[in-house]
């Protein structure tokens, strides 16, 4: 470690970092300057960011185009307040953009800063919307074990990782969590004959009926659950949940925060299914974290039950930086490289590419499973390949062993994600491959 490294870090002790524990902040690399898919550290080391920041930095590190894109809004005019009785030009030339972009019927947009702030304000619209119909008590969420649907106090409790819950409880009652369409290893109610996608939606119609669907307002989930450990749906998954919602009177909300803009090899990752949502919520590669953006986009039929109510029953919510002017005017830009440069199909041929590298590695004993869908996938490690028991120290030490040779990945319990920007080409992705492959083959020593 340089002098330069240990002052920074002794400098970066004044700061709380997201998800802490000084442990886990042992060791942090100080990056100073990434390039394409590539981050720099202040000790020299050049590392392959094989998580595109944290899922989102799609159009990879360097670009000028958006640098310029925030330079010029600032210039004009950097932010104003959103609320009512004012906009500004980029939120509204991007809620344009937006209408109808996911799926048609969503043509409405309300901007937060992130994914967690979107969750929220699904959640809160989900109560609004009922409040308007004349069922105030459909007010719980359900949503699945495993899923990662932010950090906010609500969006913590729609989480369904329990280390997450175990410090910020008592856990709200208002959110139930179901088992996750996983099938490598499904943990709910198995019956003979039946697919894990038949009864993982039976377990919503469950606890739909358990719960009482006079009490159940929505139902929230990932296209692919991303925190929980890349796992990738059933085909014959989200087409029976579609149904079981509409049977109930169920909202099924979209978390496409970190599937959204192109990262399953679709610009959504509902489509894969052709199933709609009634709310979608998206944040991470609208802008390629070059701006803090997130929001959702609600049904027509959701929007009229706003428009129309009367001015004691307005819909009261919003934040401070809500359609920033320069957040949107960089994701105007982002969008228009993502389009031009065709990265929707990019990401499914090296995403191909890079499912089928990694498959290659399950000849290790103790990994159980490759899969992904488009550019994100998952390495999971276990014990051995017969009882399937998760290892998630050994994963760990693979993380490691993978860093110290300039590869980026995330540890998420017994899991080893990956999604690299999109912009990635043939040779870094085979990078990716053979330096986890070397990294794996340090565990036989």
């Amino acid at each position: 470690m340089n002098s330069k490294t240990a002052e920074l870090i002794e400098k970066d002790r004044r700061q709380l970092h997201p998800v802490y524990h000084p442990k886990s902040h042992a060791g942090a690399l100080v990056i100073e300057r990434g390039e394409g898919v590539w981050l720099y550290t202040t000790d020299g080391q050049k590392i392959l960011d094989g998580m595109a920041g944290l899922w989102n930095v799609d159009v990879g590190y360097g670009r000028e185009e958006l640098a310029r894109a925030a330079y010029e809004q600032m210039k004009t005019m950097s932010y104003t307040s959103n609320f009512s009785g004012m906009t500004n030009v980029p939120s509204t030339l991007l809620a344009d953009k937006l209408a109808g972009y996911a799926y048609p019927g969503l043509n409405t947009t309300f901007f937060a800063s992130g994914g967690s702030e979107a969750n929220d304000s699904a959640f809160k619209t989900v109560r609004y919307y009922w409040k308007r119909k004349g069922q105030p008590g459909k007010v719980k969420i359900i949503a699945r074990r495993g899923a990662y649907h932010g950090i906010t106090l609500a969006s913590t409790f729609a989480t369904g990782i329990a280390r997450y819950h175990t410090m910020f409880g008592p856990p709200m009652p208002e959110f139930v969590h179901i088992p996750a369409p996983y099938p490598y290893r499904y943990e709910g109610d198995l019956r003979p004959g039946e697919t894990v996608g038949q009864a993982a939606a039976r377990a919503l119609e469950e606890a739909i009926l358990r719960e009482g669907p006079e009490t159940v307002g929505a139902f929230i989930a990932e296209p692919v659950m991303g925190v929980g450990g890349v796992i990738v749906p059933p085909p014959d998954y989200f087409p029976q949940v579609r149904a079981i919602c509409d049977k109930y009177q169920v909202l099924f909300i979209a978390d496409e925060v970190i599937t959204g803009f192109g990262r399953t090899g679709e610009m959504f990752g509902l489509r894969h299914w052709n199933v709609k949502p009634d709310i979608l919520t998206f944040a991470k590669g609208i802008t390629s974290g070059y701006q803090p953006l997130g929001g959702m986009q609600i049904s027509d039929e959701i929007r009229e039950t706003v428009e129309s109510a009367a001015e004691g029953e307005a819909w009261m919510h919003g934040y401070t930086y809500s359609g920033h002017a320069t957040a949107c005017a960089v994701a105007l830009k982002n969008l228009e490289i993502i389009e031009a440069e065709k990265l929707v199909e990019r990401a499914r041929l090296m995403g191909q590419r890079l499912l089928d590298g990694l498959k290659k590695l399950e000849e290790f004993p103790f990994v159980g499973e490759v899969r992904g869908l488009g550019l994100i996938c998952g390495v999971e490690i276990v014990t051995d390949k017969e009882s399937r028991q998760p290892d998630p120290a050994l994963a760990a030490r693979i993380f490691k062993e993978a860093q110290a040779r300039g590869l980026r990945s995330r540890p998420l319990g017994n899991t080893l994600a990956f999604s690299p920007p999109l912009i990635i080409n043939e040779a870094e992705v085979d990078e990716i491959v053979q330096r986890l492959g070397a990294a794996m083959d340090a565990m036989r020593v």
